[in-house]
């Protein structure tokens, strides 16, 4: 069940999927991008507050922009959309709590690097991009 119109969030989903991301829909997608054990995958939990507009999406584009070294597949999902879906993500994110907006990484299969809301809303966006990139150098 969906808590805001679509029409609403259509434009947040595209500000992502024009920048490469895939959006999963169903909890079936979000375990066919997830479990493959070779490769890295990154995931917004994306979200309409303010911190996901001025900072989150933001810093992804940028750091994903401005690297060579950089997450082979990029998905997003919609927090207080597809519920099905985000909650199955919110699965392979434990034991991290819900968080909305988020950013995890994962390598061959497991989480290595998770950016919760308060690492978001409380830095600049400049420090997100360092952080994104630095776990892309580390991992991809």
């Amino acid at each position: 069940m969906a808590t805001y119109p679509e029409y609403m969030v259509a434009p947040i989903r595209q500000d992502l999927v024009e920048a490469g991301f895939e959006q999963l829909m169903t909890p079936e997608e979000v375990d066919q991008a997830l479990l493959p054990t070779t490769g890295t995958v990154l995931v917004a939990v994306n979200s309409v507050c303010g911190c996901a507009a001025a900072k989150a999406r933001p810093a992804l584009k940028l750091a994903l922009s401005s690297t060579d070294k950089k997450p082979a597949k990029l998905v997003t999902v919609f927090a207080g959309m597809e519920t099905d879906a985000v909650a199955k993500v919110r699965e392979h994110l434990l034991p991290y709590p819900p968080s909305s907006p988020s950013i995890a990484l994962f390598k061959d299969g497991e989480l290595v690097h998770m950016i919760e809301r308060y690492h978001i809303e409380g830095n600049d966006m400049m420090r997100i991009v360092d952080n994104l990139q630095g776990a892309f150098a580390e991992y991809c």
